[in-house]
């Protein structure tokens, strides 16, 4: 049973979304049915009063040409009310309340008898039995699994197999046992009971669906918990790790390795260039530079204007850290080289700095807004070296933990050792390594 939605401070997200998707799916059950009615009713019309040897011949003395107006449109315009009536409720995103369902369906569901008992002042009842109204009751049915509820598609279905049974007992000569099949109480309930049993299976189906609809909105729901803590630029392959943990990242200290990339004089660069042209040249140079970072199993932070902060062994434990890490920055220096001969009016300038160490991670935010972040000197260390590529003229540096970790995988000529460095900060010197 839904609930009345509870207040914006205290409404599940998951709750929200869901009953929304069942408000959609119940406007669209509706539209249909609408639709089914109206084509029906201008068939009648159409055949009552184009076609006056038919009429004749299938009615006795003929039927009014006004009459399947008076039978189904009353029905057509109560559906067009109720449709009115729920999007004016979803646009206010309240509920459809679940008595007025129930209710629904029965006024609905009995637009079939309606029909079964006007054709019966007009034709042999026994015939009308064997037209088409009592068909309608399983398009009533199939459209039932659309309201996703168990219980509401077995009340269509029941409404029916009543409906059709009371209105046989009422309109046929209906005997315990006879010698004519269709005039037998077996005949008729036996047709009855074959309306419970799709309605039934309506429910199983429209159960089933409900189902997917949950699995759906929570995949949703989990996949946009990712993106709203880890923002957009994370690599498909890290959201499926991350939500098959099915839980947020814990506040921790934890080994991360920091990478800061700068682009070297772009705000001068912004002066003679248009806002729109130094928007689209950030988008296409941080996407090819988000492809190297997904590609080392790292996960870019922040966007820092004209830079950004990348992490490599956080959320997820990575022993490899620093080295994806070193290869991401020079996947980056080769995606620059390549740009700068591409587009030799528009070239850049980086400058990088990576550190690893310990560092505080965790969620930090209110309710409305939170993002995963990483606090602590790592941090700070590896923003302070790529502001130090300015002073060395470097277009990498790393700290000496960073190149002990990855010391095998550099080649002896590529490194060069810029000894103890003072750092803006920092009460001692930190041993920086210039990479080639």
């Amino acid at each position: 049973m839904m609930a009345t939605p509870a207040p914006d401070s205290v409404r599940d997200p998951y709750d929200d979304a869901l009953r929304r998707e069942i408000l959609r799916s119940e406007l669209q059950r509706m539209r249909a049915l609408a639709i089914v009615m109206a084509v029906l009713l201008a068939t009648a019309l159409l055949a009552a009063n184009l076609l006056p040897d038919l009429n004749q011949r299938m009615f006795r003395g003929g039927i009014s040409g006004w009459l399947p107006l008076a039978g189904i449109g009353p029905f057509l315009l109560y559906e067009l009310a109720a449709m009115t009536f729920l999007r004016w409720r979803l646009a206010r995103d309240k509920d459809f309340p679940r008595p007025a369902r129930f209710v629904n369906a029965l006024i609905e569901t009995s637009l079939p008898g309606v029909i079964i008992t006007v054709l019966a002042l007009h034709m042999d009842p026994q015939l009308v039995f064997g037209f088409w109204p009592p068909l309608l009751y399983f398009i009533f049915i199939l459209l039932s699994t659309l309201r996703l509820d168990f219980w509401l598609s077995l009340w269509t279905g029941a409404v029916a197999a009543v409906q059709q049974m009371a209105l046989a007992l009422w309109l046929l000569p209906i005997t315990p046992w006879g010698n004519i099949p269709d005039e037998t109480l077996v005949y008729h309930s036996s047709r009855s009971v074959m309306l419970l049993l799709a309605g039934v299976i309506a429910g199983v189906v429209a159960r089933s669906l409900r189902r997917q609809f949950d699995h759906s909105v929570v995949a949703a729901a989990a996949r946009d918990r990712v993106t709203n803590l880890f923002g957009q630029h994370v690599s498909p392959a890290v959201v499926d790790r991350l939500l098959s943990a099915s839980s947020e990242p814990p506040s921790e200290m934890r080994t991360v390795c920091v990478l800061f990339l700068d682009i070297r004089g772009f705000t001068a660069m912004t002066r003679t260039r248009a806002a729109g042209e130094t928007v689209a040249l950030l988008n296409d140079f941080f996407a090819e530079m988000i492809e190297v970072v997904d590609r080392n199993n790292g996960i870019i932070n922040k966007f820092l204007g004209d830079g950004f902060l990348a992490l490599f062994g956080a959320p997820l434990a990575d022993p490899s850290a620093a080295r994806n890490a070193l290869a991401a920055a020079r996947g980056m220096l080769d995606v620059v080289d390549a740009w700068n001969i591409d587009r030799p009016r528009q070239a850049l300038r980086v400058g990088i700095g990576i550190h690893i160490g310990e560092a505080v991670t965790g969620i930090v935010g209110s309710p409305r807004r939170k993002e995963y972040t990483a606090i602590g000197d790592t941090v700070n260390l590896a923003a302070r070296l790529e502001q130090l590529t300015k002073e060395t003229g470097a277009r990498l540096l790393v700290s000496n933990s960073v190149y002990v970790d990855v010391e095998a995988a550099i080649e002896a000529d590529s490194a060069i050792d810029l000894g103890p460095m003072a750092i803006r900060g920092y009460d001692d010197k930190v041993r920086v390594w210039k990479l080639a």
